[in-house]
């Protein structure tokens, strides 16, 4: 199921370009389904009715700037600025989500998106875009949405966008990928966007914007095989390994 109504829809980045709903499962729900894209009154009217004192949504990259980098889409923008302005007079606290999967396509083809280290001034541009936008009334910030289930499942298992893994390691029929090399490549620059983005934020507007930034981490509960010593560690190890971001 698609368990965030607003998330944006996945672009589709694969090695093949195949279909998309057919090569990953975990994500072809979600795809006609979401309705964060086009939500209106009544559902923010919903959400006030429920007694919701916030909501975190996630921009989409691909609609704000549809190129990766460069031009801004002026609808875009006015499609945020529209849901933010909505949720504020309901008495609702935006809470923005920068990145959740779902890269322009561009720059997946011209540089292989968030394997290359190119990727951190471009995320940086697009999150100076959101803070200059979107900033005067958003207070709460999520630079990236769960990253290491990003380098999990689009990297390593290859379940979820863009779909790279090799084999034994990968659930999918890859096409491409490295899953013992490339999760890594992607935890790095995504750490190093993050603080990218977090350093631009605090240095340019959080003194006037008075806001607060951080990231989200898929976080699971991962307990010992036995209570023996080895397992007790085994377990630990596996967390702080999955969940140390």
């Amino acid at each position: 199921s698609c368990y965030n109504r607003n998330a944006p829809v996945v672009a589709e980045q694969n090695c093949a370009q195949q279909d998309m709903k057919e090569r990953l499962p975990l994500y072809g729900p979600c795809l006609d389904r979401v309705g964060g894209w086009v939500w209106g009154e009544e559902d923010i009217k919903l959400m006030k009715e429920t007694g919701l004192d916030s909501y975190r949504f996630s921009i989409s990259w691909s609609r704000l700037i549809p190129k990766g980098r460069g031009e801004i889409n002026p609808k875009g923008v006015g499609y945020y600025n529209n849901l933010i302005n909505e949720l504020l007079d309901h008495g609702i606290q935006p809470h923005a989500t920068i990145f959740q999967y779902d890269l322009p396509q561009i720059l997946e083809d011209e540089y292989g998106g968030w394997l290359s280290p190119q990727i951190i001034g471009d995320f940086t541009a697009y999150a100076d875009v959101c803070f200059r936008e979107f900033g005067d009334r958003v207070t709460n910030w999520t630079t990236l949405n769960e990253p290491n289930a990003l380098v999990s499942v689009g990297y390593d298992a290859g379940i979820g966008p863009p779909g790279r893994c090799s084999k034994p390691f990968g659930f999918a029929d890859c096409s491409c990928g490295d899953s013992v090399n490339e999760p890594y490549v992607v935890a790095h620059n995504c750490l190093l966007a993050h603080t990218s983005a977090v350093s631009l934020y605090r240095r340019k507007y959080q003194t006037k914007q008075h806001g607060l930034i951080g990231m989200n981490i898929c976080i699971n509960n991962i307990v010992p095989y036995t209570n023996s010593t080895e397992d007790i560690a085994a377990a630990k190890r596996a967390q702080a390994f999955y969940t140390g971001w």
